[in-house]
């Protein structure tokens, strides 16, 4: 007969830790949600995904569906296809879940690339987002983001304020 298992420091935390790995499952699928929607030009899906958030591209505000879509349209060139012939590649999410899992916070890096006929693929933008999130009745949801930028490249093709220039 085998000995009795015995319980260890990391057994009796185990489901707070699935609660935390299952929190930043949600919060990941969230970021990467609003990356997938912008690169296709689904702004409408944009404002539902952030309906809950007050949103701040380098300090233009908006919360509420219909502005948070106003600010995008206002904002983002979208192409002859629909979208803004972007690809944004995220890496080093950070997610801190707190100790009652009811609100977190994340930051992550972004790099958008972008390539249209006469303007060959290259990175046009780096920065961070940085994110704030609530669980509501089971599911977490943004309160806030904020998108900052760190290095511009050749914005023309992409930032309205650029177009204008």
């Amino acid at each position: 007969m085998s000995e009795p298992r015995r319980r260890t420091k990391s057994d009796t935390n185990t489901p707070k830790t699935i609660a935390r790995l299952d929190a930043e499952s949600a919060i990941h699928r969230l970021i990467a949600s609003y990356v997938h929607l912008l690169d296709e030009g689904k702004f409408g899906e944009i404002a539902e995904l952030l309906q809950y958030a007050e949103f701040d591209i380098v300090g233009n505000v908006a919360s509420g569906e219909a502005n948070i879509e106003a600010l995008l349209y206002s904002n983002v060139q979208l192409h002859a296809d629909g979208t803004p012939r972007t690809w944004h590649t995220l890496a080093n999410t950070l997610i801190d879940v707190d100790s009652r899992g009811e609100t977190a916070s994340a930051s992550s890096y972004y790099t958008v690339h972008q390539q249209l006929d006469g303007f060959a693929l290259q990175p046009i933008v780096t920065g961070k987002y940085l994110d704030r999130f609530e669980r509501r009745d089971g599911e977490w949801r943004f309160v806030h983001r904020a998108l900052t930028v760190h290095s511009i490249g050749d914005l023309q093709h992409h930032a309205k304020s650029a177009e204008a220039a």
